[in-house]
C-alpha cells in the first residue's frame, strides 16, 4: 500500500466531510435549538483528524494503484460512520448511545434509512437535517465528489472513482476525463435534488421539510422529518411527487446524463435496462393494487392506487419511505415487498439492491442453460439490446450472486445468534444488505429493539450493501494483502 497516498486522500476526504457540520450550525443556530456547540464540537475534532493526514503527506505527488483505491474506500466508509456519529455521540437530548450513533450515521451514509430513534417529530431542527444531509452526500458518494479535486491535489482519481462507483458496467465513462464525469454525475444529483424540493414545497411541504425529504428521496434513503415518514402529510400530491423522483433516481444517472446531453427523451426509453427496471415496477404495482382492491384495504379505488404505486416504488427502490404500516397488508404482500429490494433500481442511480441490469443477466443466463439442453452444440450469445454481453461480465455476475447468497446467509444465521426472532431477522438481514430501511416484524417501525451485537451485524450488512460486495470483501482477502 501506498502509505503516503492513502493517507493524503484520507485527509483530504476527512477535512471535505468536516464541511458537512457547517449546515447544521447554521440551522441550529437560526432555530435557536441549542444544540449548536455539538456540532461545530464535532466539525473541529473532524478536521483536526484530516489535517493530521494530510499535513505530513500533503507535498506527495502519485497516482493510486487498483488495491489503493480499494482500501481507500473501504477505510474511508468505516472512519466515515464513526465520525458522522460523533454529532449524535455528544447530544445531549437525547441521550444515544455509541454503538446507535454509529447504526444512525452509517444508516445515513449508506443510504439505508434504518433509525434506531423513536419520537423523531421532537428532535432539534439541526438534528434532523443532518440526518437527512448524511443521506444526500452518501447517494452519489463523496468520494465520487472528492475524485472531481483530486488532479488538483497530485493524486489521480481513477481508482477511486472504479471502487466506489457501483454495478457491473462502472467502468464506462461518460466524459473523457474521470473528473468530468464526477462533475457531470454531481451537477445531475444537485439539479434533480433542487427540482424535487420545489415539487415537494409547492405539494404543501414547509421549506425545512421539502428541502429534507428531497435530500432523502434522490439519495434514495428514506430517512424522513416525521415519524410516520411520508404518511405524516396525508397528502396525494407529496405521495406523486415521491414517487417520481424516487423513480428517476432509481435510474442510471449516466443515462440521465445522456438524455440531458443529447436532449432526447428517447435515450430513456432505448435503454434495456430502464425498460426492465419499468416493468417490474408496473407489474408488481398492478398486482399489489389488485390484491388491496381485493381485500379492501382502502376505503376508496383512488387511495388504492396512490398507496399502493407509492409503496412499490419506495421498496423497489429501495428508497424506504412509508405511506402507511404496509408490514400489515394482507397475505403475501409485505414478504413480497421486502423481496423486492433484492432487485433494486438501476446499475449507477442511488439505489441499493444487486442492480436490475444482474437480474437480466441472470434471467438471461438461465434462460440460455435451459436452449442449450436441448442444443447443446448451439452458440447462443447473451444480448442486453442489440448488444452481445461478454462472458466475463456474466461471470462476475454469478460471482456476485453467490457471495450474495452466501453473505446473507452468514449475517442471517448470525442475527438469529444474536436472539432476534426469524421474521424479524429475515427482514432486518433484507432491509439493511439492500439497504432499503423498514422491515417487518419488531423492526417495521425502528430497529431501536435490536441488542448491540445485532446492530453490529446490521452495520455490517449496511456498509456490505452500499460497496457492492466485491470492495468490502476484498479486504477479507489474502491475494489483496499478498501484492
Amino acid at each position: 500500500m501506498k502509505s503516503p497516498a492513502i493517507y493524503k486522500i484520507l485527509g483530504v476526504l476527512l477535512i471535505l466531510f468536516s464541511t458537512s457540520m457547517l449546515p447544521p450550525i447554521a440551522v441550529s443556530l437560526i432555530t435557536q435549538d441549542g444544540v449548536s456547540h455539538t456540532f461545530m464540537l464535532a466539525f473541529l475534532l473532524i478536521l483536526g483528524l484530516g489535517a493530521c493526514c494530510w499535513y505530513p503527506t500533503r507535498k506527495y505527488k502519485g497516482e493510486l494503484r487498483f488495491r489503493d483505491g480499494f482500501f481507500v474506500v473501504v477505510l474511508f466508509w468505516l472512519g466515515l460512520g464513526l465520525m458522522a456519529s460523533l454529532p449524535l455521540i455528544l447530544l445531549e437530548d437525547p441521550v444515544i448511545s455509541i454503538v446507535d450513533a454509529i447504526f444512525e450515521s452509517m444508516s445515513g451514509l449508506t443510504t439505508t434509512g434504518a433509525t434506531i430513534l423513536v419520537s423523531i417529530d421532537d428532535l432539534a431542527p439541526s438534528i434532523l437535517y443532518y440526518r437527512q444531509q448524511l443521506q444526500w452526500f452518501g447517494g452519489m458518494g463523496i468520494i465520487v465528489l472528492a475524485v472531481a479535486v483530486m488532479p488538483m491535489l497530485g493524486i489521480g482519481g481513477m481508482q477511486l472513482y472504479r471502487a466506489e462507483t457501483p454495478g457491473p458496467v462502472k467502468d464506462n465513462k461518460l466524459t473523457p476525463r474521470i473528473t468530468e464525469t464526477a462533475k457531470a454525475l454531481w451537477y445531475i444529483y444537485l439539479g434533480l435534488t433542487i427540482i424535487c424540493a420545489l415539487a415537494y414545497y409547492f405539494a404543501g411541504m414547509s421549506p425545512f421539510d421539502a428541502l429534507s425529504h428531497a435530500f432523502s428521496t434522490v439519495a434514495i434513503g428514506g430517512f424522513s422529518t416525521h415519524d410516520a415518514s411520508l404518511g405524516y402529510f396525508q397528502s396525494v400530491q407529496v405521495n406523486l411527487v415521491a414517487t417520481v423522483f424516487m423513480f428517476l433516481a432509481g435510474l442510471n444517472f449516466g443515462l440521465h446524463f445522456v438524455a440531458f446531453r443529447s436532449r432526447r427523451i428517447a435515450a430513456y426509453l432505448d435503454d434495456p435496462e430502464a425498460k426492465a427496471y419499468s416493468m417490474i415496477i408496473l407489474a408488481m404495482a398492478i398486482v399489489t393494487i389488485f390484491t388491496l382492491l381485493y381485500f379492501d384495504v382502502f376505503d376508496s379505488v383512488h387511495e388504492t392506487f396512490v398507496q399502493g404505486i407509492t409503496q412499490v416504488v419506495s421498496i423497489v427502490t429501495t428508497t424506504g419511505f412509508t405511506t402507511t404500516d404496509f408490514s400489515t397488508w394482507p397475505t403475501f404482500l409485505p414478504v413480497l415487498l421486502i423481496l423486492l429490494s433484492t432487485v433494486g433500481g438501476c446499475a449507477g442511480s442511488t439505489a441499493g439492491g444487486m442492480k436490475v441490469i444482474r437480474s437480466m443477466l441472470l434471467y438471461k443466463q438461465g434462460a440460455r442453460e435451459i436452449k442449450k439442453l436441448v442444443h447443446p452444440n448451439a452458440m447462443i450469445p447473451i444480448k442486453i439490446g442489440r448488444k452481445a454481453v461478454n462472458d466475463n461480465i456474466i461471470n462476475a455476475v454469478w460471482g456476485f450472486l453467490s457471495l450474495y447468497i452466501m453473505s446473507y446467509l452468514i449475517l442471517l444465521i448470525m442475527l438469529l445468534a444474536a436472539g432476534v426472532d426469524p421474521i424479524t431477522a429475515f427482514s432486518a438481514i433484507t432491509a439493511c444488505l439492500n439497504n432499503l430501511g423498514p422491515g417487518l416484524g419488531d423492526v417495521a417501525a425502528n430497529y431501536a429493539s435490536i441488542n448491540d451485537f445485532g446492530k453490529g451485524i446490521l452495520v455490517f450488512a449496511m456498509l456490505l450493501g452500499r460497496l457492492e460486495l466485491f470492495t468490502l470483501l476484498v479486504m477479507f482477502s489474502r491475494t489483496f494483502w499478498k501484492g
